[in-house]
């Protein structure tokens, strides 16, 4: 793979304020209000590039209409992805006119959010229509990784990012005590050629301080199995921000002895251009 400079976050999240007009649904982890504005300016101080702007799935279930506004807004900065509802009776329909919207890169499936199983017809129509239209789907998957696993070899022609590590992640202190007893699951994922993995979030599985030293065997361990392109860097901005600041998100990958220049560079941005085919920059 071709190296280059763009430093892209795999996943960050905006909102509004809860207000009537467009109401939370539930709560994620974060300020009163993350909009495009703030987000881009977050970024900017930390010399971020671009990110992919997942809709907010706590918040806004499967209305994307404000991510849409962030990205009209800022049309150079983000890529987006939105959550798909597996019990629509319009999905392949819904997945080609998301895929043809300016900005689109990907889709989400919220695989932990009910007990699903591998011959649900919702889910496996997203991930067809997905395949069909070439975009990747993201999956939130912590603790049904084998469920994800069967997926994967399911459709082989759709490419699927397990989200966040495939490993459940704290949104607030204390971190458990063996954040990473299901790295053996994730670990055998590797082995499915069209599964990649976001390193999102990784340092709010640390018990230690920044920059988190404790975290680096076992993200060694993935990118041994998974290779660095098939590893997307994030910062899971803002679920994290009880753990850690969004500069500490960044420059920990940055200050660390454990990744060459060419390394950090596959993994903070050059892996996601390839596998999303976008890169911040161009409208």
């Amino acid at each position: 793979m071709t190296t280059q400079t763009l430093t892209i976050d795999s996943q960050v999240h905006c909102y509004e304020r809860n207000r009537p007009e467009r109401p939370w649904i539930g709560f994620l982890q974060g300020p009163d209000e993350v909009t495009g504005d703030i987000m881009v300016e977050a970024m900017d101080s930390v010399g971020v590039d671009g990110a992919l702007l997942i809709s907010p799935f706590s918040m806004y279930r499967y209305d994307a209409s404000y991510a849409l506004e962030v990205h009209a807004k800022h049309p150079t900065r983000f890529g987006l992805i939105r959550p798909f509802d597996p019990h629509s009776d319009s999905i392949a329909e819904d997945m080609a006119a998301w895929a043809s919207t300016p900005g689109v890169v990907g889709a989400r499936i919220m695989l932990s959010a009910e007990p699903f199983e591998a011959d649900h017809p919702g889910i496996n129509q997203i991930l067809s229509a997905a395949g069909t239209e070439g975009i990747p789907v993201n999956v939130m998957c912590s603790t049904k990784l084998p469920l994800f696993g069967e997926l994967a070899r399911k459709h082989p022609n759709t490419q699927m990012v397990i989200d966040h590590l495939g490993i459940i992640q704290p949104p607030a202190p204390p971190v458990p005590s063996e954040p990473f007893a299901d790295l053996p699951n994730v670990l055998a994922l590797a082995e499915i050629d069209n599964v990649a993995i976001k390193i999102s979030g990784a340092g709010t599985l640390s018990h230690e301080t920044f920059p988190y030293a404790d975290i680096w065997e076992p993200l060694r361990q993935i990118f041994n199995a998974y290779g660095l392109e098939r590893c997307l860097w994030g910062t899971d901005w803002t679920r994290a921000t009880n753990l850690l600041t969004f500069d500490q998100g960044v420059e920990a990958f940055r200050v660390t002895d454990e990744l060459s220049d060419a390394d950090r560079s596959v993994l903070m941005g050059g892996s996601l251009s390839s596998i999303y085919n976008w890169a911040p920059g161009a409208a």
